[in-house]
């Protein structure tokens, strides 16, 4: 998650966003244990580095944390809020003002061999995701971000799954 939240920085550089942030937040430390790594994104230089308050968009990597953080807490009126889930949209519950989106990270990282021992990993399918519900960074910059974070060898294979999520990503917008 820590990886990703720097890729989206430099693709939302990329894009010329000039302020842009990435900061991991650990809680105890152990393996498993939920963290949150925010990004932020102006395009205005960024001068404060304190952790986000209120998010306008947050990416939950597993649909089970609703049952143990209140996700949603931190999460602005109006947000978009992108969730890791083979649910469909349309079974997901998430009451209040925001736009939801939805995605099955877990079986493109599988499809895509996105595994670290043996688990998958979804954070480049829901950067997919969020390049397509958010319109912030397109999928030529992630592929940009992708290259400089990642070897050779993991960038076919990570793009290849980006591109799945943004494909198959379904978006419920608030009424």
């Amino acid at each position: 998650m820590v990886i990703a939240a720097q890729m989206l920085a430099e693709a939302a550089y990329f894009e010329e966003f000039r302020g842009v942030t990435a900061s991991p937040t650990f809680g105890p430390e152990r393996r498993g244990a939920p963290l949150t790594a925010s990004t932020r994104i102006s395009r205005d230089p960024i001068r404060t580095f304190a952790q986000i308050q209120m998010a306008d968009i947050t990416v939950v990597l597993d649909e089970s944390l609703f049952k143990v953080v209140d996700v949603l807490w931190r999460v602005k009126k109006g947000g978009l809020i992108i969730v890791n889930t083979a649910l469909p949209l349309e079974k997901m519950n998430i009451e209040g003002d925001y736009d939801v989106a939805v995605v099955d990270a877990v079986c493109i990282a599988l499809k895509h061999h996105l595994t670290k021992e043996g688990a998958p990993v979804v954070n480049t399918p829901l950067l997919g995701a969020l390049a397509k519900v958010s319109g912030l960074v397109s999928l030529e910059n992630i592929e940009k971000a992708l290259k400089h974070k990642l070897s050779r060898e993991h960038v076919t294979r990570n793009l290849s799954a980006a591109k799945s999520a943004y494909e198959e990503t379904q978006l419920r917008v608030r009424h």
